[in-house]
């Protein structure tokens, strides 16, 4: 059976390859045919995530561990060196303001609800094999490690991703925090759940009436930031981070030198020796002399 969905996978893919060259090649006016099993995929399909795939390497458990122990702020700094401007938020509300989270992105995108688009997400859902709601999908298919990044446009009222069964469920399945730019409810009992943070816009009683989820780990908006499926996510009481994955170690490096050379700098001013205008921004070229003779006796950490 799976030989004969092949066979006529690839016989939809000659046929819509034999339109486009009837067209003329004109990709405008004429749409190559999808293979059915394409819907059928757990993430959503998109031809821009397929072109970026391959530079998108799995953030390991073990660089997520090293991120943890980075300050935010030396973090997004290594970011920024690279081009990433737009990568903060900073509008959500935290429920654990001490915790810090940090995880893979597993994102999730909803759309205002209406029967046509009701009837294709069932669709899908069907051929798929997994649940319509996104919120109880997530307590199925998500992985140890996740976040689940939640793009609900900032809507509140009847646009509440979850509860605490549906946050139960995901949290289970070693979901290290949610990320919802929209509302949550049952918002009392989740301030308990000292060890999951969440971030939301807003709290409000009613359920997810009005929205519905269209792609499962897809590009989604976030405030202002672009969120990738596989992104490393931060979160703390500041605000909340997203980078690629492919950015770890470096933005790892280049943390820890700022943490190293920050904690220099702090021995010194605490010392009250030196005046501040030789230790920051900048060392002088007499600290400096001073910062080789402190490194012979506090190495770096392998």
């Amino acid at each position: 059976m799976f030989r004969h969905k092949a066979v006529a996978s690839f016989l939809l893919l000659v046929f819509g390859w034999f339109c486009l060259m009837l067209s003329g090649g004109d990709s405008r006016s004429a749409q190559v045919a999808v293979p059915p099993g394409l819907r059928t995929q757990r993430d959503t399909w998109t031809p821009l995530m397929d072109v970026l795939k391959g530079g998108r390497p799995r953030v390991t458990d073990e660089q997520l561990e090293r991120l943890k122990n980075l300050s935010i702020e030396n973090v997004w700094g290594a970011i920024q060196g690279k081009g990433y401007r737009h990568c903060f938020v900073t509008h959500l509300k935290p429920t654990q303001p001490g915790l810090k989270m940090v995880g893979r992105a597993l994102t999730m995108r909803y759309l205002p609800q209406r029967p046509d688009l009701d009837e294709g997400v069932r669709q899908l859902a069907r051929e798929g094999n997994w649940d319509p709601a996104f919120n109880v999908r997530g307590g199925e298919d998500a992985k140890p490690g996740d976040v689940v990044v939640v793009e609900l446009g900032g809507m509140v009222d009847r646009a509440t991703f979850m509860g605490t069964m549906t946050g139960l469920g995901m949290k289970v399945k070693g979901v290290k925090g949610i990320v919802v730019d929209g509302g949550i409810r049952d918002l009392n009992e989740f301030l308990t759940w000292k060890d999951f943070p969440i971030y939301y816009a807003g709290a409000h009683a009613s359920a997810m009436a009005d929205q519905i989820g269209v792609e499962w780990n897809a590009p989604v908006r976030i405030g202002q930031v672009t969120v990738l499926p596989g992104d490393v996510v931060i979160g703390d009481e500041e605000g909340l981070l997203f980078f690629p994955p492919q950015l770890a170690d470096e933005a790892i490096k280049a943390a820890e030198n700022q943490t190293y050379n920050e904690q220099f700098k702090e021995e010194m001013l605490r010392s009250g020796k030196y005046r501040a205008r030789d230790i920051y921004p900048r060392l002088s070229p007499d600290m400096e002399k001073v910062f080789e003779e402190w490194k012979k006796t506090h190495p770096r950490k392998p």
